[in-house]
């Protein structure tokens, strides 16, 4: 026996005729399939491919180009109603401004009407006593002799002027009776008529216009103007006045107002445009001097 006997050998042992076939099969199966594959990818290969890669893209686009359109659209639509709520602002702007022109013409020419009338009021008192006192400086034959008389009494109504800042209650008698009564009782029915100068009423009056219609309730025959009828009586104290006694304001003769003492220390006269017919005390305007006609 060979030493080496015990020693495979290295030699690959034959295969079969049926291995060897089996093999071929399978290995032929393989390539036939591998034929087959790459047949079917040559075709492949041949045949275009469907371009649908860009839709995607393009309907990004497509989606943002039509919200930029609608953010514009929008953006449009904001910037036209701004303007047209802009434009109504300014159209009700300038109608209030018409408006307000009205109103501001329509108080300016209520207030030149107001200031006219005043200053027309106040020039017509203005030539009322202008007129008075040009009546004064040509008495007429009647008044003449009362005017003379009263000469002598200048004299105690200037010292009634210096004592009229001062006048207080007077003394005489404060209760009307008779024909002061009667007076007393017509001048205090005019209180709050109006003052016109000229007037001799019925329901508007200056002031020697009130006194004369008042003494022509008793049927005594006044002068017109107020420097006649402070020479019409008897000159008296302001401190002995009695109800019915004229007050005067301005000298004996020269008067510019008249008034009727009622009695308590208040006497009623047609006053001016602003006051009307009033009746005050003696210390709201004290007066100059006073004649007694009763």
């Amino acid at each position: 026996m060979s030493h080496t006997a015990h020693i495979r050998s290295h030699r690959k042992p034959r295969r079969s005729a049926s291995t060897i076939a089996m093999r071929a099969g399978v290995a032929g199966g393989v390539l036939s399939t591998l034929a087959v594959a790459g047949s079917s990818g040559s075709a492949n290969a041949a045949a275009p491919a469907p371009q649908t890669l860009e839709l995607p893209i393009l309907t990004a686009d497509l989606a943002a180009q039509a919200a930029q359109s609608a953010d514009a659209t929008q953006q449009a639509a904001a910037h036209y109603e701004l303007r047209a709520e802009r434009d109504a602002a300014s159209v009700r702007a300038a109608k209030q401004a018409r408006a307000d022109l009205v109103t501001a013409k329509k108080k300016a020419a209520e207030a030149r009407k107001k200031a006219a009338e005043a200053a027309r009021k106040e020039a017509a008192e203005r030539a009322s006593r202008t007129a008075e006192r040009a009546a004064l400086a040509t008495p007429s034959a009647g008044t003449g002799s009362s005017a003379s008389s009263a000469s002598g009494a200048t004299g105690s109504s200037g010292g009634a002027a210096a004592t009229a800042t001062t006048v207080s209650a007077p003394t005489g008698s404060s209760t009307a009776t008779g024909s002061a009564a009667a007076v007393i009782a017509f001048v205090k029915a005019q209180v709050g008529d109006a003052y016109v100068p000229g007037g001799t009423g019925p329901n508007s009056w200056d002031c020697s216009g009130l006194t004369q219609a008042a003494f022509r309730q008793i049927n005594v025959d006044l002068p017109r103007v107020s420097q006649a009828q402070s020479t019409a009586g008897t000159q008296v104290s302001l401190s002995n006045l009695q109800p019915g006694d004229i007050l005067y304001w301005g000298g004996a003769g020269s008067a510019y107002h008249v008034a009727v003492y009622v009695g308590d220390g208040m006497f009623v006269g047609a006053q001016n445009p602003a006051s009307g017919v009033v009746m005050k005390p003696l210390s709201y305007d004290p007066p100059t001097g006073a004649v007694r006609v009763l």
